[in-house]
């Protein structure tokens, strides 16, 4: 379950200014929230129960095992591509399609969030690239990032992410950077109504204990943490990401609500 790891522009950004959304109001008609995963087993954990709770419907697919992408997210309130064992790099057609597929929520301008190979997905659709750690370090664990100025002016930031990945992206061109990292320096970027984030804010116990049992072997990775310090740091920082979470994707749909 390691991740490894083309340009269109958009309508200016939604006023996202300290992402402290709202919930809708109740009994109001939500529209369903695109999930595209890339396993048959996939969870979207925290991000999955966040929408859930909040009253909006999952509409989850998996265009690896052949279900196709709308034409359109004017009955979506956004759309989630989350990682996955494949590359950016990989010349798959699924992975072709999807990373094509980005163009739709940027020129629609919905909201639009990519998680480690989704925001490395929608790196390579803005022309950025994607690769392996020069030194060949991984981030698989907790590890600690830094807001940039822009990035603190928009959420208040968690001191650590939990990461699963030994590829990395530049920042596309016309992007805004948002969080640093030591090993990875480009952790989190705006693009329009795009957010793209090498993290994995969705993570759950139950997935920390998943990946690390079924790829445990990764974590001889030059860089990676061991097994035990991955379900200490998720004590530790788990609850401050999630709440980082909330905030973000309370805002996410509070823009596009304010653009319909």
């Amino acid at each position: 379950m390691l991740y490894r790891q083309d340009g269109i522009t958009s309508e200016p950004t939604p006023d996202l200014t300290r992402l402290r959304g709202r919930r809708p109001a109740r009994g109001q008609t939500k529209k369903p929230v695109l999930i595209v995963v890339h396993q048959r087993h996939s969870c979207p954990g925290h991000v999955g129960n966040w929408f859930r709770t909040q009253g909006y419907p999952l509409d989850i697919r998996r265009p690896s095992l052949g279900d196709t992408l709308p034409e359109t997210l004017e009955g979506h309130i956004g759309a989630v591509i989350f990682g996955g064992p494949q590359s950016a790099n990989d010349n798959r057609d699924f992975i072709l399609a999807e990373t094509d597929w980005i163009g739709v929520p940027l020129r629609e301008n919905k909201p639009f969030l990519g998680i480690c190979l989704g925001a490395q997905m929608l790196a390579r659709h803005l022309g950025a690239s994607v690769d392996f750690h020069p030194d060949g370090f991984a981030e698989i664990g907790y590890y600690r990032i830094e807001p940039t100025p822009e990035g603190a002016a928009l959420l208040d930031w968690p001191r650590y992410v939990y990461q699963w990945h030994r590829e990395g992206f530049t920042l596309p061109a016309g992007a805004e950077l948002l969080a640093r990292g030591e090993i990875f320096k480009h952790q989190a970027y705006r693009y329009g109504s795009a957010f793209g984030i090498q993290f994995h804010p969705e993570i759950t116990h139950a997935l920390v204990n998943r990946w690390s049992t079924r790829s445990s072997h990764r974590l001889a990775l030059p860089g990676a943490r061991p097994r035990g310090a991955h379900f200490n740091g998720h004590v530790a920082y788990g609850p401050g990401q999630r709440r980082w979470l909330s905030d973000l994707l309370s805002g996410w749909v509070k823009a596009d609500a304010d653009a319909s």
